[in-house]
C-alpha cells in the first residue's frame, strides 16, 4: 500500500517527506512501547504509534522503519520533523485511535507483522 493511500484511508496528513508518498509498505505494527518495536524484523514496515517524540524517530531508524503514523491527533514537533527529514523518514498524523487506524488499514489490505 502506498503512503498516499495510507494517509487517505486514515484521513491523515503527510507532514514530512511527502516526496516519498508513492513508497510501498506491506506490513504494519502498532505499539507505544518502543522496546516492542525493536523486536520486529520486517521489511517495508509501517509503525503506528501515539508516542510522539524524538525517541520514536530514533527507534524507527534503528529498526529500519521508513514511515510512522502518529495517531490520536499527536503533533509532530519541529525537532522530530527535522530529524525525520535528515533520515528520509515519512511522518503521517491522523485523528483516529490506534485501534481504529489499525483496523482501517487492515481492511484496506495492510498485512500485520504477526
Amino acid at each position: 500500500m502506498k503512503v498516499d493511500d495510507i494517509s487517505s484511508v486514515l484521513n491523515g496528513e503527510i507532514v514530512c517527506c511527502s516526496g516519498k508518498s508513492k513508497q510501498e509498505l506491506t506490513h504494519a505494527f502498532a505499539s507505544d512501547l518502543m522496546s516492542d518495536v525493536l523486536t520486529v524484523n520486517c521489511n517495508e514496515l509501517l509503525l503506528i504509534t501515539g508516542l510522539a517524540n524524538v525517541q520514536t524517530i530514533r527507534t524507527a531508524e534503528m529498526s529500519d522503519i521508513d514511515c510512522i503514523v502518529f495517531v490520536r491527533n499527536k503533533s509532530v514537533s519541529s525537532e522530530m520533523k527535522d530529524l525525520a527529514e535528515e533520515l528520509g523518514m515519512i511522518l503521517v498524523t491522523c485523528p483516529m485511535s490506534m485501534f481504529r487506524a489499525s483496523g482501517e488499514l487492515y481492511k484496506a489490505g495492510m498485512k500485520p507483522v504477526f
